[in-house]
């Protein structure tokens, strides 16, 4: 694990991160109600956070999370049809914290509060297009080799725009 940034941008639909020299670049699904910070909105919020807790190491692939524990089931279309309003939330969460005060930190605006992630979906489900209620969806094979290469304080920063030019930057 290393101290790497993690970036996102909501414009691109992507998740980004260098690791060991290697750039990773992952296809995800921000909020279908678009970026915002405000309690409710089902928004993404922008600005730094840092993953404040790495939840589900040695769970299988596919474990289903119920207020962030593993509820005992593991996804499968079958499950799906039984609970078809569930937001599925499945196989790791990278549980984020702003760190800007008044931004995404305390308040109104707090994206800890808020319950907002980094988590798995169904793979059914496209990448790559805004539909989250505010987290960022991953497919869970990526989500799996991204909780490798991050630990606690990591920080994230999510913007609305499209990444710059440079594929990968070591900051």
């Amino acid at each position: 694990m290393t101290d790497n940034l993690i970036e996102v941008s909501v414009a691109d639909q992507a998740l980004r991160i260098s690791a060991a020299g290697i750039c990773h670049l992952y296809s995800v699904s921000t909020a279908a109600a678009g970026v915002g910070e405000q309690s409710g909105s089902g928004q993404t919020p922008r600005g730094w956070h840092r993953i404040v807790a790495r939840i589900g190491a040695g769970q299988p692939e596919n474990t289903v999370f119920v207020g962030r524990r593993a509820s005992g089931e593991i996804y499968s279309p079958q499950l799906a049809l039984q609970y078809p309003r569930r937001d599925w939330i499945l196989t790791r969460i990278l549980w984020l914290q702003g760190l800007e005060v008044g931004r995404n930190r305390m308040g109104s605006v707090d994206s800890m509060r808020r319950y907002i992630y980094i988590h798995g979906t169904p793979d059914s489900e496209p990448m790559g297009q805004p539909l989250s209620h505010g987290c960022i969806r991953m497919r869970n094979r990526d989500l799996l080799e991204l909780f490798e290469l991050v630990n606690s304080d990591t920080q994230v920063w999510i913007q609305a725009h499209s990444f710059s030019r440079i594929p990968c930057k070591n900051l």
